[in-house]
């Protein structure tokens, strides 16, 4: 499908947040207004950093009173008129759509205040931008059973919020991701991820940097292309290969199911994918994500819609990125049907992880589920 075949339509919430419909085809144009008395925008809170670690962290009470697993005719996610209430997306149907979220960590519209530049209690405004991403109308479906056309455009939705959301001022990482299933933690039934814009380099993209600089400044090379070719040449941790993509179970894979899935060509963010490339994830996301909800067996032999996070790594904003190799990293904490990893003293105390799962293992078993 040509990008000329997509509509992208910018609209406004009544509480004056920001939506944005992206369609697959050039659809009527999207005009349906947002009638609910929402009252003010929800601020964001305050960052506070942590004087032990020099971490940030989001404080954002108000979010304590989010909405939480509603049943289907209240979802907010769904399309107005479906429910018995109007919903978050005004329109009757759509393709894909991104909005502010309304309980956000970061905004623009954060708590003002002075701050504190030193000491043991520092702490800014959090600004940056929340986003939610809803894949598809279809409160049922999953991102597993969309068509490739729409994937294709949740991509394009990806790789325009990361372009737009970097140049706006005081953002230094956009990250976009999903959750799926409440082992996981969501919320909201429906298919839909997330996209945040934080206001500073986070510790996970941080440690990525500083073993990418390492490792460049010793070999001239990316670490995240050198990763890729010791994987394929070994081939003992392969899931799949294109022409475009490899996904591999890591070396050292933290979690009981865990893959990456990375462009054979050097590219910093999502921004930078040519539409071949783009094509080609398209395919390769879901014959992947199909091999997740066939990893574990349910005890009637149908699939089981495996809970997972699958999140993007991509370079931040102004720091790094020559150095830095964009990956989706597919994570999942269920280590048999019905059993859970839990972060429990090791890793949560210290960050010791431990994984009774050999990569090895994890590799075979989706390579055997292979559509």
């Amino acid at each position: 499908m040509s990008l000329a075949a997509r509509r992208r339509t910018r609209r406004e919430l009544a509480d004056g947040r920001e939506i944005i419909y992206f369609d697959d085809h050039a659809a009527p144009p999207r005009e349906a207004v947002d009638t609910r008395d929402l009252g003010e925008r929800a601020l964001a809170g305050e960052l506070r950093r942590d004087a032990l670690t020099g971490d940030w962290v989001a404080i954002a009470g108000h979010r304590l009173h989010r909405t939480f697993l509603p049943p289907k005719d209240e979802c907010p996610l769904c399309p107005s008129g479906r429910g018995t209430v109007p919903s978050e997306i005004p329109e009757s149907d759509y393709d894909v759509v991104v909005f502010e979220n309304r309980f956000p960590s970061f905004s623009a519209h954060a708590e003002e205040g002075a701050g504190t530049a030193y000491g043991m209690f520092e702490h800014v405004p959090a600004h940056g931008r929340c986003e939610v991403v809803c894949f598809t109308s279809d409160h049922e479906a999953s991102f597993a059973s969309l068509p490739a056309s729409r994937v294709r455009t949740v991509i394009e939705a990806w790789a325009d919020r990361t372009s737009e959301l970097g140049r706006q001022p005081g953002v230094e990482q956009v990250f976009c991701f999903e959750n799926r299933g409440q082992e996981i933690g969501v919320t909201l039934h429906h298919p839909h991820g997330q996209i945040y814009a934080y206001p500073f380099v986070p510790s996970r993209t941080q440690s990525l940097l500083t073993e990418a600089r390492r490792h460049h400044d010793r070999t001239g090379r990316l670490l995240g292309a050198d990763i890729l070719t010791a994987e394929r040449r070994d081939g003992s941790r392969m899931v799949l290969e294109g022409r475009h993509w490899s996904a591999y179970v890591p070396y050292a894979a933290r979690w009981p199911v865990e893959v990456h899935l990375a462009p054979h060509r050097d590219v910093p963010d999502l921004v930078a994918l040519d539409g071949a490339e783009r094509d080609e994830l398209a395919e390769v996301y879901l014959d992947l994500l199909g091999r997740l909800d066939r990893y574990h067996p349910s005890p009637d032999g149908s699939p089981l819609r495996l809970p997972y996070i699958a999140a993007w790594q991509q370079a931040p904003v102004h720091v790094g990125r020559d150095v830095s190799r964009l990956h989706l990293q597919v994570m999942s904490v269920l280590r048999a049907p019905g059993k859970l990893k839990y972060l429990a003293g090791s890793e949560s105390g210290v960050g010791g992880w431990v994984n009774d799962v050999p990569p090895e293992r994890i590799a075979a078993r989706l390579r055997e589920v292979g559509g």
